[in-house]
């Protein structure tokens, strides 16, 4: 059994943090071997054998890199559903196969990715060292192509005239399934089994803010602008009124909305509403009681917090820790922390501006000059009295469906990886970044082209798929890289070289992460905080015998990444004592020392 699993077998086992904490005489039994029978007495003082407990955070989610599938896009495993005349004759209307002209192939129509097509290719995610699939809703969407609105264009957000609802967002009933999505022989909770199968979460993308686009069509369109509930009867109806139009006092239909516009013509559902509340919560229960592991939550600042922690609540009440986090579109901490407060929900974010700068550091500049240092990112790591909640929870990325992606070389995504894998947070990575697919497209202009099974299969060999795959299953195996406190040692322009350490009961297991960026090896010389013993580099596979007060020194390959691993007790006084520092204020929020 690997460190990983054993580590995650001993956790689970424990039931959350509160029965890890034995008492002293009991864990000290537990570290000598145990005896036949101990009186239920505790002792004086702790016994000396306890070790001090040293993580970012417990959270069991931590262990699992996010693989991020907008199914629609990902492959066709099943033609039957496709239903390429939806929408019937009028080609306005039709919702199969919308090109649009000179966009670089990017398509507005459905394309035929479904259940089937992900099952068929969970082993290529999992071997890949992903732990977890995040994929777009899955819910009822119209099945006509939307009318109303601005002609699609790729300058700009919210122009939706042509489009379908391919991408899931696009809620009618939030109880049902899609009909493009599963086949005769695998439903939601087919897939989420076969998924574990392979050892992976599924996490579901889920919306409240919204429904469908719901006014401005010409003619009003059967789907849009409704919501149905459990039992397909209709709850609300915008009417294609505009909302200063909806009479909420005097039609029923009109209760689930807000009277003013939120994003384009999306209905603007009404967070105030004990009516809204409840829907969301019967309707993502449902789901999660088919095998959803976690949530994604779409748009969450649009509604404030106090929805979101009686939404959080009503979950966790009849599932304890489930783990949500949610997409504030902001690269600004302040305004995206919030959410991670108990207050607000407990809920963690997509870490957006550490994306800026992770953008910054690892893609192509318009002007061709070498990118800035490590520098830039140390300083959206909030290691200690940030902002957030717990920064080691936020969701770590570089670009997804909703923007451009990332414009980079193959180094660059190589070297973006290296860090995501290593560094704090729980890294996502957006279908097709593993070969650079439509690097640097935005929406309407490739972002969301079709991947299919021709380039999953083609992967294997590609520079990018073989580096993440190197180390996606370096941070697969080392439990310090999933939950660790980090230590930053270097952070400065190619370099970057620090500790990820994990102490929790009777594990316990210390990574010194060196990353280079460089065009040319990097020599690397740690002393500092090195406790002696036997230090394994987990991927070059060499070990090095450091004694007391000695160094380790090694070369990292231009665009690469060592992790070396010592799997033993902290006994090191000074790194002891920077591990006490970084453990009392690893937690943020607006009441920690130094938040701004």
């Amino acid at each position: 059994m690997g460190a990983r699993a054993a580590h995650r077998r001993r956790r689970d086992g424990h039931g959350g943090a509160a029965m890890r904490r034995l008492s002293a005489l009991a864990v000290a039994v537990a570290l000598l071997g145990g005896c036949a029978h101990v009186e239920p007495v505790a002792p004086a003082a702790p016994a000396p054998t306890l070790r001090t407990p040293y993580y970012g955070t417990l959270e069991p989610f931590a262990s699992d890199a996010v693989y991020f599938v907008m199914t629609d896009r990902f492959v066709n495993g099943d033609r039957s559903n496709d239903h390429r005349e939806q929408g019937g004759p009028d080609p306005e209307r039709r919702t199969f196969d919308r090109p649009l002209p000179d966009a670089n192939d990017a398509n507005i129509g459905y394309l035929g990715g479904d259940f089937r097509g992900l099952l068929d290719n969970a082993g290529y995610i999992a071997d890949m060292g992903f732990g977890a699939v995040w994929l777009t809703p899955i819910v009822d969407n119209p099945d006509e192509a939307f009318t109303g609105g601005d002609p699609v264009g790729s300058d700009a957000f919210f122009k939706d005239r042509g489009k379908t609802g391919y991408h899931g967002y696009w809620g009618v009933n939030f109880f049902r399934l899609d009909e493009h999505l599963p086949s005769r022989d695998l439903d939601f909770a087919g897939l989420t089994a076969g998924l574990q199968e392979h050892g992976l979460k599924t996490v579901l993308d889920i919306v409240g803010n919204h429904g469908s686009p719901s006014f401005t069509m010409p003619v009003d369109q059967p789907g849009f602008g409704e919501i149905y509930d459990a039992d397909g009867r209709l709850v609300a109806d915008h009417q294609n009124l505009a909302p200063d139009q909806l009479d909420p006092a005097h039609n029923p239909l009109h209760r689930f909305f807000h009277t003013e516009p939120d994003l384009a013509q999306l209905s603007n559902n009404d967070d105030t509403s004990p009516q809204v509340l409840d829907y969301f919560c019967r309707a993502y229960r449902q789901w999660i009681d088919q095998g959803a592991a976690a949530f994604r939550i779409d748009t969450i600042r649009h509604m404030p917090g106090a929805f979101w922690k009686g939404f959080s609540d009503c979950i966790r009440a009849d599932h304890p820790g489930f783990f949500m986090f949610g997409e504030a579109f902001d690269h600004d901490p302040d305004k995206i922390a919030p959410f991670t407060w108990p207050q607000n929900g407990a809920v963690s974010v997509l870490d957006f501006p550490l994306k800026e700068r992770i953008d910054e550091v690892f893609a192509r500049r318009p002007d061709g000059a070498p990118a800035p240092g490590y520098e830039r990112i140390a300083e959206r790591l909030y290691l200690s009295g940030g902002p957030y909640a717990n920064p080691y929870e936020l969701m770590t990325f570089y670009d997804n469906h909703d923007m451009p992606r990332m414009d980079a070389g193959d180094n660059g995504f190589i070297d973006a990886h290296n860090f995501l894998f290593t560094a704090r947070g729980i890294p996502v990575v957006y279908q097709g970044s593993e070969v650079g697919f439509m690097r640097g497209a935005a929406e309407h202009a490739g972002n969301r082209n079709y991947f299919g099974q021709a380039r999953i299969d083609g992967a294997a060999g590609h520079p990018i798929h073989d580096a993440l795959r190197r180390i996606a299953r370096v941070r697969e195996a080392t439990p310090a890289l999933q939950r660790g406190l980090q230590l930053n040692l270097e952070m400065a322009g190619d370099r970057a070289a620090f500790y990820r350490v994990l102490q929790d009961g009777d594990f316990a297991q210390i990574a010194l992460v060196l990353l280079n960026k460089g065009d040319a090896p990097a020599d690397f010389e740690i002393a500092r905080w090195l406790q002696a013993g036997r230090w394994q580099a987990a991927i070059a596979g060499e070990a090095q015998e450091v004694g007391e007060g000695g160094t380790l020194n090694t070369r990292v390959p231009a665009h690469g990444v060592e992790v070396w691993v010592l799997n033993a007790p902290i006994r090191r006084a000074d790194l002891r004592a920077a591990l006490d520092t970084a453990m009392a204020g690893r937690l943020g929020g607006p009441e920690a020392p130094g938040t701004r």
